[in-house]
């Protein structure tokens, strides 16, 4: 029988790298946006000043950095516990 090495600890780092980086982005982008529009991004969808533009720019702006930035994240994090291309598995 082969011995199968349990991944929880992989998910549980992977998760938290894709946390504290959307985290980070988030708040890098927020700081970017208000540097470059001159107000806070559109947080709090009841606020009757916040246009349509305004939020769609938003939304779409941080899902794709942010999923540009996980997927990249869990490529280079499984990248490194996948063993190397030639190298035998042990049964």
């Amino acid at each position: 029988m082969s011995k199968k090495k349990d991944g929880s600890g992989g998910h549980i780092g992977l998760t938290l790298a894709m946390a504290g980086g959307a985290f980070i982005l988030r708040k890098l982008l927020a700081t970017a946006w208000t540097k470059i529009l001159g107000k806070e991004p559109p947080t709090d969808l009841t606020d009757p000043k916040v246009t349509l533009a305004e939020a769609v720019g938003w939304a779409v702006l941080t899902a794709v950095i942010v999923e540009t930035a996980r997927f990249g994240i869990v490529r280079a994090t499984t990248r490194r516990s996948e063993p190397a291309v030639g190298e035998a598995e042990s049964d």
